[in-house]
């Protein structure tokens, strides 16, 4: 039998082949990409303020509507001048800062570097101390007071004489949030706040009652916001403060 193609059985033409299946390249197949937030998601920095100046002797820190209200000290003005250069290339919407002045001047290099002013939110000030603000709370802390290691232990800032309870941070600073997310929604946004913020803050994105993470001053943390669901991208970043040793933070 002739193995040859009768005229009314032509092969097909090269251009009218059925098209043979080829796998991508290797370098282009299943990639690892950066993690990018879901469309319509609102992303929040969260920067500690910078360090603060000392209590000395007998002489407390001034009030603000009740609450400590001390200055940065030599070292937070630097490290505010490094974060605000780390975040000066980003696309950032708006700018917070509470009511209280370290915030505002941990804020101001960021506002320069990005042409923004910064809005105040006062309810997400740092959590109200009672009988410990103005700088008592610090005086405590190093004498080891049954009252500190109780509200440390057992996550109650409402074991401290007059202060906030935990629970009553957490409503306050999420409500704030929630606020801070609908007018920018979509947007990413910095927040310049204080160590017990950011634990009741992402201590509620996790799921983790808390009093303290152990934020560092000037350290970035990420939130992203999509709709009803929280989530943290990171915590406590502070490679703009130099090594992971402390002693490194500071150029």
């Amino acid at each position: 039998m002739s193995s040859q193609t009768s005229p009314t059985e032509q092969a097909p033409p090269a251009s009218q082949a059925p098209p043979v299946s080829q796998a991508p390249p290797v370098s282009q197949a299943h990639r690892q990409v950066r993690w990018t937030a879901p469309a319509g998601a609102t992303e929040i920095l969260l920067v500690r303020h910078g360090a603060t100046i000392g209590v000395e002797g007998t002489a407390g820190f001034p009030l603000k509507d009740g609450h400590g209200d001390p200055p940065l000290s030599d070292d937070g003005e630097l490290q505010a001048k490094l974060v605000g250069a780390r975040l000066a290339q980003e696309n950032i919407d708006a700018i917070y800062v509470t009511s209280l002045v370290r915030t505002h001047q941990t804020a101001a290099p960021i506002e320069a570097a990005l042409g923004l002013t910064a809005t105040i939110e006062p309810e997400l000030r740092e959590v109200f101390l009672g009988d410990w603000e103005g700088g008592e709370f610090r005086r405590r802390a190093a004498e080891g007071d049954p009252r500190f290691v109780a509200a440390m232990t057992e996550h109650e800032w409402g074991h401290i004489p007059g202060a906030e309870t935990t629970q009553q941070l957490i409503d306050r600073c999420v409500a704030a949030i929630h606020r801070i997310e609908r007018e920018h929604t979509g947007k990413r946004i910095i927040a310049v706040v204080h160590g017990g913020v950011i634990s009741a803050i992402l201590g509620h994105a996790v799921g983790l009652r808390t009093v303290f993470l152990g934020a560092d001053n000037c350290s970035i943390s990420h939130l992203v916001i999509d709709s009803s669901k929280w989530m943290v991208r990171c915590f406590n970043d502070t490679a703009h403060l130099g090594g992971f040793t402390p002693e490194t933070h500071i150029p």
